[in-house]
């Protein structure tokens, strides 16, 4: 009997030193998976900004870079704003600007539109509705109904290369072969020494031309 005792409890020692050492192995294995699991998260990289977000800091609107007290009557939206005259050929953009109906309505009687609008690279100086109230009705009436006339004043607004606020000033050709001067720095500039033209708006972007709205109309050497 006493034999059969000890074996049992050699026995019953055995079983339980056995389940001790499989719960602490259970219990390493746990521990090492908790910290991979841990080491995993910690070397996660952080999400970078959406595509949508560094599009959004890096655009530039097309009014940047646009300067003169007249720019303020540009619409904040739509197909007369800077962002709308943008994506538009020149003659096509100005139709919807509020301040060119009348250059536009000129444009369109000399049949200038598509000459202006397949152009590549051209800078406008265009007068403003007031800048055509300048000009005395009958004489308006005039211009208006003689093409030869009307085309030689509207080109002498138009030179066939680009200019930026940072070469403005200088002497250009034409479209009317003749040439146009202008005068100033910064966001000051006047265009054509006896006219006098002042720019009030200035470097609006089109989609095939620079535009600088001025407040008179220049009368070239007819």
């Amino acid at each position: 009997m006493n034999r059969i005792a000890r074996t049992s409890g050699l026995a019953a020692l055995a079983l339980t030193m056995s389940l001790g050492m499989a719960a602490c192995g259970g219990s390493d294995e746990a521990d090492s998976a908790s910290d991979e699991t841990t080491s995993s998260a910690s070397e996660t990289p952080m999400e970078s900004e959406s595509p949508m977000e560094e599009e959004s800091t890096d655009a530039m609107g097309a009014a940047d870079g646009t300067f003169g007290e007249g720019c303020a009557a540009i619409p904040a939206d739509g197909a007369g704003s800077f962002d709308g005259m943008a994506t538009e050929p020149v003659a096509t953009a100005a139709s919807a600007n509020p301040l060119l109906k009348t250059l536009v309505a000129a444009v369109t009687k000399a049949g200038l539109v598509d000459t202006l609008n397949s152009a590549e690279g051209i800078t406008v100086f265009a007068p403003t509705d007031d800048a055509f109230a300048k000009i005395p009705a009958k004489t308006l009436d005039k211009v208006l109904a003689d093409k030869k006339t009307l085309t030689a004043i509207l080109t002498h607004h138009v030179v066939p290369e680009t200019l930026t606020p940072d070469n403005l000033a200088g002497t250009f050709d034409t479209l009317n072969k003749d040439e146009l001067v202008v005068e100033g720095e910064g966001e000051m500039f006047t265009a054509d020494a006896e006219e006098q033209a002042n720019i009030i708006c200035g470097n609006i972007q089109t989609a095939n031309a620079t535009v600088y709205v001025v407040d008179t109309v220049m009368m070239p050497q007819m």
